[in-house]
């Protein structure tokens, strides 16, 4: 525990506090980089593999959606795991197993064969997200955790980015088999370097007493409740679990379409060439890197402003999530350069509201203890949404004909569903704390970022 002196360190002592927490994050943000290379690669492999393979579109939509499936029934596991031995452990062993599933699917040899290799993908992507909000809420204090949560999921956009420049060149050049091998074993070197880098903050030798303090300065303010443990099962009896695993559920509905079906989009039914979808198909996500993090750059301003949490966390969700329902437009533009506009603001919009939300399992949780499980059930909504979401929109062009109207509609009012879940039933609640009185959770400890970590 940080004793009276050390709480009240002077300015010039916490203006010379170490910035360990950056480097953390920054390999959070690499990981899942790596993972959404790793799950983007099929996505944009997709038109060489069905030509070798000859997939019709509704089987592509089963394969696309088929990572969904275990990704999605592993979130809470995960979630409870990460919260038990922490991302130190559980955080390497889901990138190891990833990584091979990965290499594997170089392997395939029809359709049933590709699903198995994708069903093992999704099992060891299952910890990511979790790992990552879990990392926050034991790093950073209350203040900062949007913005640091902006920090991470750019590795979403950017491994969305580099998976097509990446993969398209390696399969012109050596085949699409090849993509699966080289972005495999990428994740094998991220491994050393979060076994030699990560430490829970109070156990880091590059963490210093007035850096240490900042992390805790505020994170007593994240607790609901107080004097009792939080059991895992009490989480299905909250309301708010199920407003922040439904919210997702829709904002998912509509991402899930840049990730699966956007490349075939332009390819096949807006008539770009490789060449050209090259050159400017990961613009959407490249402008999305900027608006994650502007995004968790406005929430933190917001809270530090004075703003109630409630206030500064729901502003940039539901503002970013009614822009992004323009991408109901696509269908009723000509032009492949308005097109590509309205993908890119629908892009940059659906991202800026992703670090506030990305931050909501640290506001809501009962107890820091419980932030992994919360994350788990969060994100277990979202790949509910990204499961389904290939599947319809296979089935669409299917009975339509190629038609890309009813799905990217529908993509647009899941948007506007989501804003109203997180605007109206989501409650990010403030602390009522009373002066000079301790704030427990659970059993007696040392301080709450000692769960889960090692």
């Amino acid at each position: 525990m940080l004793n009276s002196t050390q709480r009240l360190a002077p300015a010039a002592a916490r203006a010379r506090r170490s910035q360990m927490r950056w480097t953390i994050v920054a390999f959070s943000a690499l990981g899942l980089t790596i993972a959404y290379l790793d799950r983007a690669a099929l996505s944009v492999a997709l038109p060489f593999i069905s030509d070798e393979f000859h997939i019709s579109p509704a089987v592509q939509g089963v394969l696309l959606s088929s990572f969904f499936w275990t990704y999605a029934l592993f979130q809470v596991p995960s979630g409870w795991l990460l919260d038990k031995f922490g991302p130190r452990v559980i955080y390497p062993i889901a990138v190891g197993w990833w990584s091979l599933w990965t290499a594997l699917t170089a392997f395939a040899t029809g359709v049933t064969s590709l699903i198995v290799f994708r069903l093992g993908l999704g099992i060891g992507e299952a910890p990511v997200q979790p790992a990552n909000i879990k990392v926050v809420s034991t790093w950073f204090p209350r203040r900062e955790r949007a913005f640091a949560s902006s920090l991470f999921d750019m590795g979403q956009q950017i491994g969305s980015a580099l998976s097509i420049p990446v993969v398209t060149g390696i399969a012109v050049f050596a085949g699409w088999r090849w993509t699966f091998v080289v972005i495999g074993a990428v994740g094998l070197l991220w491994i050393i370097g979060w076994l030699a880098i990560y430490r829970a903050p109070q156990h880091h030798q590059r963490v210093n007493a007035q850096e240490l303090a900042y992390i805790r300065s505020d994170q007593a303010e994240m607790v609901r409740h107080t004097g009792e443990p939080v059991h895992w099962s009490m989480l299905l009896r909250d309301n708010q679990v199920w407003a922040l695993m439904l919210g997702y559920v829709f904002r998912s509905l509509a991402g899930a379409f840049f990730l699966t079906w956007y490349p075939t989009y332009l390819l096949d039914a807006r008539g770009f060439t490789e060449a050209e979808f090259g050159m400017v198909g990961a613009l959407p996500a490249v402008i999305a890197i900027g608006s994650t993090v502007l995004g968790g750059i406005v929430s933190d301003r917001m809270l530090a402003s004075g703003l109630s949490p409630n206030i500064a966390r729901k502003v940039p969700i539901i503002s970013g999530l009614v822009l992004s329902a323009c991408i109901g437009f696509s269908p009723f533009v000509e032009s492949n350069v308005v097109l590509m506009v309205i993908l890119t603001v629908s892009s940059a919009a659906h991202s800026f509201a992703g670090a506030a939300i990305l931050s909501l399992p640290a506001e809501v949780s009962p107890s820091p203890e419980r932030v992994g499980s919360l994350a788990g059930f969060q994100n277990f909504g979202s790949q509910v949404g990204n499961l389904v979401s290939p599947i319809a929109i296979g089935l669409f062009l299917t009975v339509s004909g190629g038609s890309y109207l009813w799905p990217l509609v529908f993509a647009a009012i899941s948007c506007l569903v989501s804003a109203a879940i997180y605007g109206l039933w989501v409650h990010v609640k403030p602390v009522e704390r009373l002066a000079g009185e301790h704030v427990a959770v659970g059993p007696a400890q040392d301080g709450p970022l000692q769960n889960g970590e090692s």
